[in-house]
């Protein structure tokens, strides 16, 4: 939408430009109306640029806000798919039908990549989620103040008791009905592209906020991203393995219901993909 936005104001700069200029009583409409396009056009883009950075600029990162921002999300959705045509990105889903419409949820996934989310809330993007995200993130500028905004969770990964909280802010945002929450149960990005084992406390908030849990796999944006930086485009397949009801989440503990999603997503994936852990030994 945003492309189609700046090519539309490109193409009537170029017309105004050949109008002021009486272009049309001659020939000159021929190098006019192509120059006033692309000046047009790039003129749209620096200003779309320059938008999203005013609008991060002046978000607070001292506050964590409690309602989820309608204008920063749907903000954020125009810029990724702005970003996902100029460069390429081609996301094959599997099994959104699945994706529960009635209540929130607990989405887990494996993790890649720093694409991953990115890829994640604009497929879900009917679904408002909100990912529980490191808390180095939030330095990152642009990155930062949008995650702010959307209710996106910093977690710190190295203090428990820190972790706990984050846990349950998420529990808290079901419950109020603003967001569903999404989660990497590994804990860290994977550098080998292999599913680790999970870190099963993140499993506590669908149990706790009695909600299901979505499992989905995602492949191919590790080197979609290398891709990505030599403007090549890339290749990404996402899929909805299963979503597991709330009434049988709370049956079962934390570990029991890690170990199920973990078979569930290393079954997806492949054994190629899986780490073992007695390869390197």
């Amino acid at each position: 939408m945003l492309i189609i936005l700046c090519l539309l104001a490109g193409a009537g700069f170029s017309l105004g430009v050949c109008l002021g200029a009486d272009a049309f009583l001659s020939l000159s409409w021929l190098y006019l109306l192509p120059l006033g396009f692309l000046g047009g056009t790039v003129l749209a883009v620096i200003l779309a640029a320059a938008f999203l950075i005013i609008a991060c600029a002046v978000v607070d990162m001292k506050v964590l806000p409690d309602k989820d921002s309608k204008f920063y999300r749907k903000m954020t959705y125009l810029y990724i798919d702005a970003v996902k045509t100029v460069l390429g990105l081609k996301i094959e889903t599997e099994g959104l039908e699945k994706t529960p419409t009635d209540t929130r949820f607990l989405l887990v996934c494996n993790h890649i990549s720093d694409l991953d989310p990115v890829v994640l809330l604009y497929t879900f993007h009917k679904s408002t989620m909100a990912f529980i995200s490191k808390r180095e993130n939030d330095q990152k500028p642009i990155v930062g103040q949008i995650q702010r905004k959307i209710l996106c969770q910093p977690i710190n990964r190295e203090n428990d008791r820190e972790a706990l909280k984050t846990i349950l802010r998420c529990i808290q945002l079901i419950k109020e009905d603003q967001v569903s929450i999404g989660v990497f149960p590994e804990g860290y990005t994977s550098l080998d592209g292999k599913l680790r084992h999970f870190r099963n406390g993140v499993f506590k908030i669908a149990q706790k906020a009695n909600v299901p849990v979505a499992v989905c796999t995602v492949q191919g944006t590790q080197q979609s991203m290398k891709s990505l930086f030599k403007l090549k485009g890339g290749y990404v397949k996402l899929k909805l393995l299963e979503v597991i009801p709330a009434e049988e989440v709370k049956t079962m503990s934390t570990a029991d219901l890690g170990e199920h999603v973990y078979e569930m997503m290393a079954k997806d994936l492949g054994p190629e993909n899986v780490y073992d852990s007695g390869e390197n030994s």
